[in-house]
């Protein structure tokens, strides 16, 4: 039995494996064991071969030696199905024709599944094949195939042949078609049938594969994709190249046939028109889309039957037929190359820039940062970076309050914080810019009611006050999520707010580390790089200008901000359009900086800078714009309040001390 084989029946032996869950809907994870406790499932499949873990999350869509290969932390294929077939008692060897053979082992030291006991044996039909195409002139039953195609599949006949599982069946007279060496169709050649011996006209013996599989490492051509053995060879006689479902079932067995494979060439997928056909073509088409295969349908058998017996009723309508259907995959593939060329897009590309210069964009609400952006938040990739509670969040809620104020849509995803303390922090800044340091509140104020109130009634007048002048929040809308909001959710909720209100939104996303993993078995680092770039492709396909937060290493909190300074930066530096980091102002190298003795003056800095929080005086908070794609980099300060969570444009050359350099283009 080969490798295969092998395979297919450990998958189909799963439950044997797998112990039932409490509720018997499903099975106890053998990873976390979620599913053995007296409440919920632990593992569930619809099709019996591929099983999600709910509870844990421990891996979606698996079969079971992708799972074993999880539970004893195997990462190499071969090494997942050794493990499978030692728990399954099966020996996997490599006989003198380097074909892979499973042997059963019956030991009484070893727990055996009940199922795996059988032995099962494939027969090679290879010399049955043999003599029978010595007989295929004794026949004229050669359904309109030449020569070249009968040798070149070696079809062959049998006057008597019974099926050889029946020896008690009648005999029959029969052309055969192999489908490698262990299976084959046979069908009868008598032109009048009964309808008992119609219903066993066609019959199919041994182990069955896609018919023709071989020829997707060989053709260079369009690839039919049909029903039928007799349909492919029909299509193959006429110069075309095809391989044959068998059957309607076996739509997923050809999907992950597919996988394997990088086709330069298209599938044309012509099946019957009937309902199961229609539907085996969707799934077809759906499958091979998602793999990245080119694909497309067509209907080949016009008013006949099927595709053999157009060919018998008219080989040169069949020809033209297969060759337009051929050339239709080619004439769409040069069109969609035509789509790309750079000529087919310069007759609209001054109408787009008009478009782009007449397009709103976001003030920032900072007259330095607009200047280094060109005017502030234009379509793209936004990402900005700071170290922990230094106050990016409520920087970018303070410039989100800005653009609503604007007359803006903004969708902020909260991923760590709720829409209560985004709303607390929102109203302590407006306090404190609406107010003094009186009546200013910090955001705990708020959220405990202002229980520490020296004068509760005017407090209270004072916020409702601001609310009341705060209608324009009608644009401002909070999604909250822990761990459950991923890059797909984020695309939905963008898109139908664009469907529904025909505004084009701000998006802000608090914060990139906590974004839902988009594969729970990739590392942190993949998960990190494909977040990234579907952010970019969100961005790039409804024009949107998303500002996503991201922490920073920790390594970089003794250092100037940089490139480098981004957690998992690879593709955040290489995919983000801009590139922003926030530090403490002084934290730049200075002349003479010897490493002890930096690391002594940032860490009285930032003392310096937790006593003036908490003594409700300002921080000089240095913006830097490390990577502007499509502008000038530069930086400037601003003065934090973060007991009232407010940063202020200082009046040039009245920053701190006196300190001049206020702000920098570069």
């Amino acid at each position: 039995m080969d490798k295969e084989r092998a395979k297919q029946f450990i998958i189909n032996s799963a439950r044997e494996y797998l112990k039932p869950d409490k509720s018997n809907k499903g099975y106890i994870c053998p990873i976390c064991k979620s599913g053995s406790g007296k409440n919920g499932t632990g593992i569930t499949t619809r099709d019996n071969i591929h099983y999600t873990c709910w509870s844990g999350g421990c891996f979606t869509n698996s079969d079971i030696i992708d799972i074993i290969g999880l539970e004893y932390k195997l990462e190499d294929y071969n090494e997942k199905l050794k493990k499978a077939a030692d728990i399954f008692n099966i020996n996997i060897e490599e006989n003198d024709n380097k074909n892979l053979l499973m042997n059963f082992r019956l030991s009484t030291n070893n727990k055996i599944p009940k199922k795996v006991t059988e032995n099962v044996q494939e027969t090679d039909f290879t010399s049955f094949f043999s003599e029978a195409s010595k007989n295929i002139n004794e026949t004229d039953y050669h359904r309109g195939l030449s020569i070249n195609t009968i040798k070149r599949f070696c079809l062959g006949y049998v006057k008597n042949w019974k099926h050889p599982k029946a020896p008690n069946s009648p005999f029959s007279p029969r052309l055969i078609v192999p489908n490698g060496k262990y299976g084959y169709l046979a069908r009868d050649t008598r032109q009048s049938l009964s309808a008992k011996e119609k219903k066993y006209s066609k019959i199919r013996v041994g182990k069955q594969k896609i018919f023709n599989a071989e020829i997707l490492t060989e053709s260079n051509k369009p690839i039919f994709v049909v029903e039928g053995e007799f349909d492919a060879l029909s299509i193959i006689d006429v110069g075309g190249e095809a391989l044959a479902l068998g059957s309607v079932s076996n739509v997923g067995l050809l999907l992950k046939m597919f996988e394997r494979y990088v086709l330069p060439q298209p599938i044309i997928v012509a099946l019957d028109n009937d309902k199961p056909g229609e539907k085996a073509s969707n799934e077809i088409l759906k499958g091979l889309k998602e793999i990245g295969i080119t694909s497309y349908k067509f209907n080949l058998n016009s008013k006949y039957k099927d595709a053999n017996e157009f060919l018998n009723a008219d080989r040169e309508g069949f020809r033209l037929v297969v060759e337009r259907a051929e050339n239709m995959g080619l004439e769409s593939e040069k069109n969609q190359l035509e789509r790309e060329s750079v000529l087919s897009f310069l007759s609209g590309f001054f109408d787009r820039i008009e478009n782009r210069r007449n397009s709103d964009f976001f003030s920032t609400g900072f007259n330095n940062f607009d200047s280094i952006l060109g005017g502030g938040f234009h379509p793209g990739l936004y990402v900005i970076g700071a170290i922990s509670s230094l106050g990016k969040t409520t920087f970018c809620l303070q410039i989100a309050d800005k653009i609503v104020q604007q007359n803006k849509d903004v969708l902020i995803f909260s991923l760590e914080m709720s829409r209560d303390e985004i709303i607390a922090k929102n109203l302590s800044r407006l306090t404190f810019l609406k107010g003094n340091l009186t009546y200013a509140k910090t955001t705990r104020d708020i959220l405990n009611g202002l229980h520490d109130s020296k004068d509760y009634q005017a407090d209270v007048k004072f916020i409702s006050d601001i609310i009341g002048c705060s209608d324009y929040w009608k644009n401002l809308y909070i999604i909250e999520g822990i761990g459950n909001v991923g890059i797909n959710e984020i695309r939905e909720r963008v898109k139908d707010h664009i469907r529904i209100t025909k505004n084009i939104p701000f998006v802000l996303i608090d914060y990139l580390q906590i974004v839902a993993p988009v594969d729970i078995r990739a590392t942190d680092k993949q998960n990190i790089d494909k977040t990234v770039l579907e952010m970019k492709r969100l961005s790039r396909d409804f024009g949107v200008s998303i500002l996503c937060i991201s922490s920073f290493n920790r390594e970089s909190y003794m250092f100037p901000v940089n490139l480098a300074s981004f957690k998992e930066s690879g593709a955040i530096e290489y995919s983000s359009d801009v590139l922003i980091g926030l530090q403490y102002f002084g934290m730049d190298y200075q002349e003479n900086d010897t490493s002890g003795l930096r690391q002594n003056r940032i860490r009285s800095l930032i003392k310096e800078f937790e006593l003036k929080a908490k003594n409700r005086e300002s921080q000089s908070i240095q913006v830097k714009v490390l990577k502007n794609r499509n502008g000038s980099r530069g930086d400037f300060v601003l003065d934090f309040y973060p007991m009232f969570n407010c940063f202020i444009e200082p009046k040039k050359n009245e920053l701190g001390g006196g300190t001049e350099i206020w702000y920098k283009e570069y």
